[in-house]
């Protein structure tokens, strides 16, 4: 191995590929040529002395030391992000970046009308939003802030209960028109159900009658809840969904009495970034109108509560 550490750029590379699975979407991804990304890897591997991908059908596969040397690569990626997120703005001022972190359907249907009032009042913030089911690690510095429906268990984080949403099973009225809603769970299964291909832990809420619904019992399955959101608003089927999301949509509610589940929804940022003017603007902008959704009050008087 040599002497002199490798370039920096030659770590980000890495990392791009490990994480896109190839160097085209690697290279769109950093902004660079294939070509360019290609030498940049290989010239790690050199400095390294270790093989860190092999070519498959599927694209670039890690070799067992890009596995091992992943967590602390990805580390230092989230670190030097969190640096230039930092310095992109005074502390004392609402300017700069953070980086929000949320699931796909609160990304795509929650957020956006907060964000975009947020960034009205104060439009020196950046807004950066990661768009994933899987939790951040804050303390490692992925994000700044994480919308999460689990309480955040990692020490050094500020961590604010926003309330419970309540979920329902809706369909379009459309679909409605062509097979009269159930009165019970049995006459579920005289239905198009829409809902999940692979269980995941929160799947797990989603029980009728005592009995779980299972990856059987739908005719349309997607693991991305946006999808399975505008499957049930196009007519697809019955399907699960955040209650206000599908009251705004226009959408029936069935057997309200028998699948009512909450799931709790939760801010989290590191404590360090409790001096940012800018992250407390946005973690409080994102209580208040993240309270508003799940029925805690009007946005404005959450925001108070927020401050005080």
């Amino acid at each position: 191995m040599s002497l002199a550490p490798p370039d920096w750029s030659l770590y980000r590379a890495f990392a791009a590929v490990l994480r896109e699975g190839s160097l085209s979407a690697a290279a769109r991804r950093l902004g660079l040529s294939q070509p360019t990304l290609g030498r940049h890897v290989a010239a790690l591997e050199a400095a390294l002395g270790l093989p860190l991908f092999t070519r498959s059908r599927g694209g670039l596969a890690p070799t067992p030391a890009a596995e091992a040397l992943r967590p602390e690569v990805e580390a230092l990626v989230a670190a030097t992000d969190s640096l230039l997120r930092k310095a992109s703005g005074p502390l004392a001022e609402n300017v700069g970046a953070v980086r929000i972190t949320a699931s796909e359907i609160v990304a795509a249907e929650v957020l956006p009308p907060v964000l975009a009032a947020l960034q009205a009042e104060h439009p020196g913030i950046v807004v950066e939003l990661v768009v994933s089911n899987r939790i951040a690690d804050l303390v490692r510095r992925d994000a700044d802030i994480a919308v999460r429906t689990v309480r955040p268990s990692q020490g050094a984080l500020l961590a604010k209960r926003v309330g419970a949403f309540e979920l329902g099973l809706f369909a379009a009225p459309g679909y409605l028109a062509r097979r009269p809603a159930p009165t019970t769970p049995a006459a579920l299964a005289r239905h198009a159900l829409v809902g999940f291909d692979v269980p995941a832990p929160y799947t797990g809420t989603l029980r009728l009658g005592g009995r779980p619904l299972t990856r059987d019992a739908f005719s349309f399955r997607t693991d991305d809840d946006v999808a399975q959101f505008a499957a049930i608003r196009a007519g697809c089927g019955i399907g699960a969904c955040h209650v206000s999301l599908a009251r705004r949509a226009g959408l029936v509610r069935v057997l309200a009495g028998e699948f009512a589940p909450k799931v709790e929804m939760w801010l989290a940022m590191h404590e360090d970034l409790k001096a940012s003017r800018r992250c407390r603007t946005v973690f409080d902008a994102l209580w208040a109108g993240l309270g508003a959704h799940v029925g805690r009050g009007s946005a404005r008087a959450t925001a108070r509560r927020a401050r005080s």
